[in-house]
C-alpha cells in the first residue's frame, strides 16, 4: 500500500449544516459528486469529505455517531495565526476546546470542534515550515 491519505471522511449528523461551517471557514466545495448525503472539499493534496453518519454507519458497517479518537490538524506559518484561526472557527460556529497556548517543544497549538464534535488543532511548529502552497513536508533527518 502506497503511504498517503488520499480522503479523510468525516461522518456528520447534518451534511448541510456541517457543509455551511466549513464554508463559512472559507473553504469551498467540489460539487461534482456531491449529494445530499456527502460533500466534498480539496484541501491542498488530500480531500476532506463530509458524509451522513447513518450512511458511513452503513458503507462500513461500524457505528460512526460519534467521533473516533483521531484529531485533525491545520499547521499555520505564523504564532499569532493559531488564535486567529481559532477565532474564526468559533465565530463560525465550531467550539473552543483549548485555547493557543505555547509548547515547551516551542510550537503553539489550540483545539476546536465542528459543530459534530470532531476536533481540530491549529499548530504553528516552527520546525516544520509550510511550502509556498501550505503544503507541509517533514524535513529530512
Amino acid at each position: 500500500m502506497d503511504q498517503r491519505i488520499s480522503v479523510i471522511t468525516l461522518a456528520v449528523h447534518d451534511v448541510a449544516a456541517a457543509k455551511a461551517f466549513y464554508q463559512r471557514l472559507g473553504w469551498r466545495t467540489w460539487t461534482g459528486l456531491e449529494t445530499a448525503e456527502i460533500a466534498f472539499f480539496q484541501c491542498g493534496g488530500l480531500v476532506v469529505a463530509l458524509y451522513s453518519a447513518a450512511a458511513l454507519a452503513a458503507d462500513t458497517g461500524l457505528d460512526r455517531s460519534r467521533p473516533g479518537g483521531i484529531t485533525l490538524a491545520v499547521n499555520v506559518r505564523q504564532r499569532d495565526e493559531v488564535a486567529a484561526e481559532l477565532a474564526a472557527a468559533v465565530a463560525a460556529g465550531g467550539t473552543l476546546l483549548k485555547a493557543a497556548e505555547e509548547k515547551p517543544w516551542g510550537g503553539t497549538v489550540g483545539y476546536f470542534a465542528d459543530p459534530d464534535g470532531h476536533p481540530w488543532e491549529i499548530a504553528w511548529v516552527p520546525q516544520f515550515p509550510l511550502a509556498a502552497d501550505g503544503s507541509l513536508i517533514l524535513p529530512g533527518d
